[in-house]
């Protein structure tokens, strides 16, 4: 078994993981190419809180790492799913992108669908596809690149992957909707989901992911708190 990720937040009811990237939300999730791998699904029995559950209350892709939350009552997997639904559960990413955005901030809409082809699938903006909204903001600027701050407003596959690639600037080691692996590309996909806050039965929660080695990895300077 992988090492079991490290809890970022934990309650009786709720916990929020960081997970690594390379790890599968789901037992075969991710393709033929993992389905022998491990997924966070084999961490559950070290979780459970009754006879039941956990459960996952949302996904990332297996190669996105960062804040994951778990519910370990049914209660609690009911009240944040209706929060992601309605907005209520505020996430926060961050993606190192190729080039530099004009603007200091915006507004990506652009609908989304799933393709299949003879590679397997992808996710491309199609005016007939779901409503996909993501505000964004240059969070930092180096050396050719930007360190974008990405708050999702819906929860399509891909979303972020595809909005910043449409936008021109795709996320540095994504092989799938970026301009490929180029020199010093090392480390993976530089998306992280770097934060999730929400109020659950009364109690406010937040967690906030460290800094992923592909995200150091494609950052020549120091990365802010």
């Amino acid at each position: 078994m992988a090492h079991v990720p490290d809890i970022l937040f934990q309650s009786n009811h709720v916990l929020i993981i960081n997970k690594p990237a390379g790890l599968a939300c789901h037992p075969g999730a991710s393709g033929a190419k993992r389905e022998a791998g491990p997924s966070v699904e084999d961490f559950f029995p070290l979780w459970r809180r009754g006879h039941d559950g956990p459960w996952l209350a949302h996904r990332l892709d297996a190669d996105t790492a960062g804040c994951l939350m778990v519910a370990r009552r049914k209660t609690a997997l009911c009240a944040i799913q209706d929060g992601f639904r309605t907005g209520a559960v505020r996430k926060m990413y961050a993606a190192i992108v190729r080039g530099v955005p004009t603007a200091a901030c915006g507004v990506i809409e652009a609908p989304l669908a799933k393709r299949r082809n003879a590679q397997g699938w992808r996710v491309v903006v199609d005016p007939a596809g779901q409503a996909a909204r993501t505000v964004w903001r240059v969070w930092a600027v180096a050396a050719g690149r930007a360190l974008l701050e990405l708050r999702p407003e819906t929860g399509r596959t891909h979303q972020l992957r595809v909005h910043c690639a449409a936008m021109g600037h795709p996320i540095i080691g994504d092989p799938v909707y970026g301009a490929g692996i180029k020199d010093g590309d090392v480390g993976g996909l530089s998306l992280l989901a770097r934060q999730l806050e929400l109020v659950l039965q009364g109690e406010a929660i937040r967690a906030e992911a460290p800094w992923s080695p592909a995200m150091r990895a494609a950052w020549r300077e120091a990365l802010p708190d």
